[in-house]
């Protein structure tokens, strides 16, 4: 008797000692609307959502279990938040939306510390901040702005596109601004000269994203006919080379890599995806059956997060990315084989969901086009 009272002290603090989990990625977190913009933060495990209400949150992030926090919210705009980015020194969150307004929030309380209520005719649709006092926005009738904040108006208005700029990309100089729009057309503005240089051909489809790639020297957009576009940079007028995805839409795309992009689709797969030489690498994750809103990546490249018509942000370990070589030759395959899951969590091979789902990729380069530029670097 006196042997088993002694061994229950023993076995009670044994639930007290157990260590929260740690995992690869963070737990999701579940909203109470869509989230059209997401952000990461650019040094801190922050995330930024705007969602379809027109509420704009911060939380922390963390691998460990039960550790994700709602830091605040805010409820300034009067309809949805179409777009969500912060400063590039992360002290700021731009915000714009349905309502025609943008909004400038402190990252650190969430306080509205500027407003432009009715900043253009149209409902907006992306923002991004080019320098500390300088920042781009566009609409859904195709009107672009430049505007410095010293001033606090607008310094560069123009309309030469016919739809809505879906994207918007600069160069690290912070000199040439790209729009990408519902048209099919890349547009090109001078920042710093004030004044609209040119616009592509249009491409088959809405143009849904732009990006940079291969150090500045190439410029990729995605489309909603599920195809990626490449632009020389100094060869904007026409694609220099196309890439033709077994995927619905291209509705998002961010840079890994200087190669490698992910892009988020209307399936709800998030698909890696090298350019020159052109491949899909396969699966990074998904959002079962709901199309993908946005993705955004973390600075050092190695989390990606994802927003989808599930009401929930989903992180994703993108780090085996950068180590990633694609050479020019192309392994013979059996044709219409799944993709293949490139993090833990995406779905593996023997799921039914992935049935339809082809690894397969269609150059089909532009005639007299580019195709030749697959550069190994």
């Amino acid at each position: 008797m006196a042997a088993a009272m002694e061994e229950e002290p023993q076995e009670s603090p044994e639930p007290a000692a157990r260590e929260p989990r740690v995992r690869d990625t963070p737990e999701d977190i579940c909203l109470e609307a869509t989230a059209n913009a997401i952000a990461l933060h650019p040094e801190r495990p922050l995330l930024a959502a705007g969602d379809v209400d027109g509420d704009v949150y911060l939380y922390s992030y963390s691998c460990t279990e039960g550790e994700n926090r709602q830091l605040w919210s805010s409820g300034h705009h009067l309809k949805s938040c179409r777009d969500a980015v912060f400063s590039q020194d992360g002290q700021k969150l731009f915000t714009v939306s349905k309502d025609k307004s943008i909004h400038i929030l402190t990252t650190e309380e969430g306080r509205l510390e500027t407003r432009f209520p009715k900043a253009h005719e149209a409902a907006l649709n992306c923002v991004l901040p080019i320098d500390n006092h300088i920042f781009a926005t566009g609409d859904d009738g195709g009107a672009v702005k430049v505007w410095d904040l010293r001033r606090g108006s607008a310094i560069l208005e123009a309309r030469q596109q016919e739809e809505y700029i879906s994207a918007m990309a600069v160069d690290g100089n912070g000199k040439i601004l790209l729009t990408a729009s519902g048209d099919g057309t890349l547009g090109v503005f001078n920042v710093k000269r004030r004044r609209f240089e040119l616009l592509s051909e249009p491409q088959n489809g809405d143009l849904t994203s732009v990006v940079l790639m291969k150090r500045g020297r190439k410029v990729a957009c995605g489309s909603s006919e599920g195809t990626i576009y490449l632009f020389n940079w100094d060869g904007f007028g026409a694609a220099s080379d196309r890439f033709a995805l077994r995927a619905e839409t291209i509705d998002c795309m961010v840079p890994i890599t200087d190669s490698i992009v992910c892009v988020g689709s209307l399936d709800g797969v998030i698909r890696a995806v090298n350019v020159l030489p052109n491949r899909v690498l396969g699966c990074v994750g998904q959002h079962l059956g709901e199309p993908i809103e946005q993705l955004a990546v973390a600075a050092d490249g190695k989390l990606l997060a994802s927003s989808g018509h599930d009401q929930k942000v989903k992180f994703w370990d993108v780090s085996a990315l950068g180590s990633m070589v694609v050479d020019d030759y192309r392994r013979k395959k059996k044709k219409g084989g799944p993709l293949r899951a490139l993090s833990s969590k995406a779905l593996g091979s023997g799921e039914d969901f992935f049935a339809d789902l082809r690894d397969e990729a269609e150059p089909e380069a532009a005639e007299g086009g580019d195709s030749s530029d697959s550069d190994s670097d």
